[in-house]
């Protein structure tokens, strides 16, 4: 089974997201903040990342910058509920840049595309 690791600051995000990616058969693993990822990146082994922009702490595009550095190969989804951060040069090292709906098909389209 592929592990997701989820970082977001925002609860209900992570109960929508992990209903509906464990429901098509993915292992979801949670992180609140960049910081909390990073640390645990290396336990969990995931193999995708999907990552929030605005959140205390770290924020995504350096804990982007971090795991892009450790882990180069790995995807990694930005999912914003900002469209701004799409002209920002450093969001473009991910993989996906997805803004936040309830509407999860483009979300699910991104990693159906990095997992096959």
């Amino acid at each position: 089974m592929k592990k997701i690791l989820l970082v977001d600051d925002e609860e209900s995000i992570h109960l929508l997201y992990r209903d509906e990616l464990e429901e098509i058969g993915y292992e979801v693993h949670s992180a609140l903040s960049g910081d909390e990822a990073l640390s645990t990146l290396d336990i969990i082994k995931p193999d995708l990342v999907i990552l929030d922009i605005n959140m205390p702490g770290t924020n995504g595009i350096d804990t982007l910058r971090s795991i892009k550095e450790k882990h180069p190969t790995m995807p990694v989804i930005l999912s914003t509920a900002y469209h701004e951060y799409k002209q920002n040069l450093a969001s473009w090292a991910s993989d996906e840049y997805i803004v936040k709906s309830s509407d999860m098909t483009e979300l699910l389209a991104a990693v159906n595309k990095h997992l096959a």
